[in-house]
């Protein structure tokens, strides 16, 4: 039967440039495989354009996008490998296998550049806790999450995860992994010459996730529907030798190039290796190991996790035999690279599929969608109101402390192994994660965040934001940051005013990292995240990855300490647009965003660097979600100290309490070092706000916060 090309995701423009190209129709499996190639998620289609202008060079840039991973130069001759990618519409139809495959295959992104994977964190939006689906939904990504990651034995330090109704039916599930790779031993993918032989090594190949690629790039239909792919499942301890296997082989030279098989499986993976090398490449699908019967082009797209592709050198491959042997991985030479520019797929000595090798690793055409504004009623900001007494105040801060985006995480992180290979120095939980590096001494420090609300109010403002809350809590531990990965979760973009906050929020993220120098070295795109129940809002999630060379210790983000000051560092006055208090307190309410100014980031960068080299401060918080009054909470809850506020030399408006945005901190100074924290935040904003006491929050010597919320109180008891 004749297959129409709407039916597999292309248009008719993009059939009749295909049909150019080739001089003829294409074939049936060639079809199916375009269609595939060219969706969204392998293609970037919508968004080229705009990654284009994102900075991407940088001093310890050593490779930025255009590999499975950036890698960042971190002194010793070592480089630290990362990426962040997305598992979303896998996740909403199969939590647990599509949240635990996601694990799988950012490892072996990492690992496809030669690097040991060594540390992971997950970015996690999801629905309302009070919502039975999306709890049960919830449940099982942790626990896909946790069962992939402990089993492999790489350790998950941190993440970030925030919940919104949004997010019922369109859970995000974004993973990241960092990987050691020594400078003089990272793999590439655009290193094939024609002679080369391909290599699949590591899980048989079945129909999992057939045309997986397709189903992530468009809309969620519901997870029931009955053209739902295969969801694939992950099999760490397969996992586990593979990484071992791949990184024993590579150790002994015999890898020229490679690549993870995920999504487009054995298309993605040689396509992309002949078209980065300016080559060809001949597949003979008789030579793939399978699990059932399958046709060429089920072969071809099958998303069977726990693959990678290797191209080799033809004299090596008794060696890397015996290798795979060792470590009980299914192995076989499917094809050669050729010098003929071409994607060749062979059966049974028919050739099934030839395409430029060329259009189908990158050649689909951009599209340029619409664009505008969304329109508004003019809103202006809401009347301060004014002076809140401290019973107001203590009932503010109560209400955001219990909602799950501000409360307590270890239910979450609590489920996973943050001590696997015993390098992790600060476990999640934290406002920083940092794991030590052995083979040099230093620690590399991750932060990563979302602030949803904040990017749709304001896409350029708020992403900015989401980008400079990664930034501060790292150079408030002392850390200098290195760069940048992203994945930019968003609904569709053929809605025009859907594609303008798009475009914004790219253009923050370009413009914070050009002028803070923190260039983007790897990133993912995920759109169409949206259902007939609704669009999530605009989501991008961000990580910096940061160094603290050797000898140098992290500022804590909280102290037991008997007795000292408080100090706020920036502006005193924040902004409530997209804050926590306007979502929980005053939803009715209308704020604006705060602005955005990159001296003042850079003045603060510079005086937290001093103040953690100095040792000025016994601990130090970037302020974030519920501003001033959760950050001291927080610090409160973590040590059990107890602060008492001074109502006299602090403004108690809402603004002030609970604004968020800007470059503003809180420390703990020990007594005896007050001249020299004030020394070290010369000609910045810097004002004594109380002092440190014994077991609450206080405000005017009232309790405002316990120190542990009510349910801690009642676990406890």
């Amino acid at each position: 039967m004749e297959m129409d090309h709407r039916s597999v995701g292309l248009s008719d423009s993009e059939y009749s440039a295909i049909v150019e190209a080739l001089g003829r129709q294409p074939n049936q499996a060639e079809l199916r495989i375009l269609g595939v190639m060219w969706s969204e998620h392998c293609s970037y289609k919508s968004t080229r354009r705009l990654l284009a202008g994102l900075p991407t060079k940088g001093d310890f840039v050593v490779l930025g996008p255009g590999e499975n991973a950036g890698v960042v130069d971190i002194g010793g001759g070592w480089g630290v490998a990362f990426k962040l990618e997305s598992h979303n519409h896998p996740s909403a139809v199969a939590p647990y296998d599509g949240a635990a495959t996601g694990v799988g295959g950012i490892v072996r992104d990492v690992l496809a550049m030669g690097a040991r994977p060594v540390a992971l964190l997950n970015g996690l939006c999801l629905g309302r806790k009070d919502s039975p689906q999306a709890a049960e939904t919830a449940d099982g990504i942790v626990e896909g999450i946790a069962g992939y990651g402990n089993t492999l034995g790489v350790p998950t330090i941190g993440g970030k995860t925030v919940y919104d109704e949004c997010f019922d039916f369109n859970p995000l599930v974004n993973a990241m992994c960092l990987g050691l790779v020594p400078l003089g031993g990272i793999v590439s993918s655009k290193t094939a010459k024609p002679g080369h032989r391909a290599v699949l090594i590591g899980s048989r190949t079945g129909k999992e996730g057939v045309a997986g690629a397709a189903f992530a790039s468009s809309e969620l239909i519901g997870t029931k529907a009955p053209n739902l792919p295969r969801v694939p499942k992950g099999d760490p301890l397969l996992e586990k030798r593979l990484i071992e296997g791949c990184l024993e082989i590579h150790s002994k030279g015999l890898i020229v190039a490679m690549q993870d098989m995920g999504a487009a499986g054995i298309v993605s993976s040689s396509s992309e290796i002949a078209s980065k090398s300016g080559t060809g490449i001949l597949v003979n699908v008789d030579l793939v190991p399978l699990k059932e019967k399958m046709e060429p082009w089920e072969i071809a797209l099958s998303e069977t996790q726990e693959r990678m592709l290797l191209i080799v050198k033809k004299e090596d491959l008794g060696e890397i035999g015996a290798i795979a042997a060792k470590w009980r991985l299914d192995w076989s030479v499917i094809g050669e690279i050729t010098g003929d520019g071409d994607f060749v797929m062979t059966r049974e000595g028919r050739t099934v599929v030839n395409l430029p090798a060329e259009m189908v690793g990158g050649g689909s055409p951009p599209i340029h969608w619409p664009s505008k504004k969304p329109s508004a009623e003019k809103t202006l900001e809401a009347k301060s109101k004014g002076s809140l007494d401290p019973e107001e105040v203590s009932r503010s801060l109560a209400a955001i402390l219990e909602d799950p985006n501000l409360a307590d995480k270890s239910g979450i992180f609590g489920r996973f192994d943050s001590g696997a290979q015993s390098n992790t120095v600060t476990p999640p939980g934290k406002s920083v994660s940092i794991f030590r590096v052995r083979e040099n001494g230093n620690l590399v420090v991750v932060t990563m965040e979302a602030d949803p609300w904040k990017c749709q109010l304001e896409p350029f403002l708020g992403t900015a934001e989401t980008f400079l809350k990664c930034l501060r809590p790292l150079w408030v531990s002392g850390a200098a940051h290195l760069g940048m990965t992203n994945c930019l979760n968003f609904p569709s973009p053929e809605d025009p005013e859907n594609f303008w906050v798009l475009e914004r929020s790219v253009l923050g993220l370009s413009v914070v990292g050009g002028d803070l120098a923190c260039p983007v070295v790897s990133g993912n795109v995920s759109l169409y995240n949206e259902s007939p129940d609704g669009k999530i809002l605009a989501s991008p999630l961000v990580a910096v990855v940061g160094l603290l060379e050797e000898g140098k210790a992290p500022l804590a983000d909280a102290a037991e300490l008997e007795a000292g000051s408080v100090f706020l560092v920036g502006e005193e006055q924040g902004f409530l647009g997209g804050s926590a208090y306007s979502r929980i307190v005053d939803p009715a309410g209308t704020y604006t965003a705060g602005p955005y100014n990159p001296s003042k980031e850079r003045a603060f960068m510079e005086r937290a660097h001093r103040t953690a080299r100095e040792e000025a401060a016994a601990a130090g918080r970037a302020l974030a979600g519920g501003g001033l009054l959760v950050a001291l909470a927080k610090i409160c809850r973590d040590t059990g100290i107890g602060i008492s506020l001074d109502a006299g030399n602090l403004d108690l408006s809402t603004d002030r309490l609970f604004g968020e945005w800007g470059a503003r901190a809180v420390y703990l100074v020990p007594e005896g070092s007050t001249d020299l924290f004030l020394s070290c935040w010369e000609g910045f904003p810097a004002r004594r706000i109380g002092k440190i006491t014994g077991g609450v929050l206080a405000l005017e010597e009232r309790e405002i916060y316990p120190g542990k919320t009510p349910q801690e109180k009642v676990k406890e008891a």
